[in-house]
């Protein structure tokens, strides 16, 4: 019985000790679970509407009643825009409806305000709903600091490089029917600009394997008749694959006083290499297939005004801008403004549809 007695006491003291350390533990913080990083380090949509007044469609132009050429085409573009960071790196997806006014019509149109009659070649007047476009475009980059898991690629201004790839696609109503399919991979040099700007600079190879030209279609009408040779059978066009060199910049104008600091200005400019006879595949045969030249895309400047900050406060930067830019487009999808006859009505005599330059506005929704 002592053994017995002893046991139980024995068995009581632990249990006590084990009560006693279990009080002693309930009063001690719980330590909560690390969280999981987000996949998504920042998302950001937008929505864009803006007006346009002088683009530009290369063959798409009109005669004034004085004789002189009008080669604009008033835009309206409807935009949405995607931009995310993820741990390896960045995305960024637009897609853009451009409605134009009837100097770049809808099929049938062969010309603003005109019907083509292939039979008589002739032109008859005509008043031509406008043409509706999309683009759309998508670049991703992967940075090599968080590839490989270093600080070794930022340096003074530069803060990272990065591999870059993307894609193109266009389609649009009109009587040239393109549709336009392009692939780019390359790499992307990312600068600091101050106040919390940046710089970026990519180096790509640019190839436009397919899109479409109507008019280089078999019994068009316009092109000859020898298939592979001065038509192509489906109208569909393959390119050169070419260099291209893109790049883009933002920055907060910060310099300025306190109370008016809801301005920034930005950026872009891409130039892109010439990718052969302008109805590739098909061989070079001037005047009607003549070599494209270098294509020089850009948007040197746009101001915008954050206009929820200024009405809302900083919570709310950024969720209403209005902007007003300036667009410059030189050999318009690569056609020679001074060689193609799409872009000429005679030689030397231009139609002004190959080179857009406008100034133009818009309103831009984060949501």
């Amino acid at each position: 019985m002592r053994y017995s007695v002893r046991g139980l006491v024995a068995a009581l003291a632990m249990a006590a000790s084990a009560e006693a350390t279990q009080a002693r533990a309930a009063d001690l913080p719980v330590k909560e679970k690390p969280q999981e990083k987000p996949f998504f380090l920042l998302i950001d949509d937008r929505l864009t509407f803006s007006w346009m007044p002088k683009g530009a469609d290369p063959g798409y132009y009109s005669i004034r009643p004085d004789g002189s050429v009008n080669g604009t085409t008033a835009r309206q573009v409807y935009s949405f825009t995607h931009f995310d960071i993820w741990s390896y790196g960045t995305n960024f997806f637009q897609i853009s409806m451009y409605k134009s006014d009837h100097n770049d019509p809808a099929n049938p149109c062969t010309n603003a305000g005109e019907i083509f009659n292939p039979s008589t070649f002739t032109l008859t007047p005509a008043s031509c709903a406008g043409a509706t476009d999309f683009y759309g475009l998508f670049r991703s980059t992967f940075g090599w600091n968080e590839i490989f898991g270093t600080k070794a690629f930022t340096i003074g201004p530069l803060r990272n490089i990065s591999f870059e790839v993307g894609m193109d696609g266009q389609t649009a109503n009109t009587s040239l029917a393109s549709a336009k399919r392009a692939l780019v991979s390359g790499l992307q040099f990312q600068f600091t600009l101050p106040y919390k700007g940046f710089f970026n600079v990519a180096p790509l190879a640019y190839w436009e394997f397919s899109n479409h030209n109507a008019f280089a279609q078999c019994g068009s009408g316009f092109a000859g008749p020898v298939p592979g040779v001065s038509c192509l059978v489906d109208g569909n066009q393959s390119y050169n694959p070419t260099w291209a060199v893109e790049t883009n910049y933002y920055m907060d104008l910060g310099f300025l006083p306190e109370s008016m600091q809801f301005f920034a200005i930005s950026g872009r400019a891409a130039w892109y290499g010439k990718k052969g006879a302008e109805n590739n595949p098909l061989p070079i045969a001037p005047p009607f297939n003549v070599s494209t030249g270098v294509e020089f895309n850009s948007e040197p400047i746009r101001l915008t005004f954050d206009a929820s900050k200024a009405i809302w406060g900083p919570k709310w930067s950024h969720y209403v801008d209005l902007w007003v830019a300036y667009r410059y487009w030189q050999n318009k999808f690569g056609l020679d403004h001074a060689k193609s006859t799409v872009c000429n009505i005679a030689p030397g005599v231009s139609n002004n549809s190959c080179t857009e330059s406008t100034v133009y506005s818009g309103l831009t929704l984060k949501f």
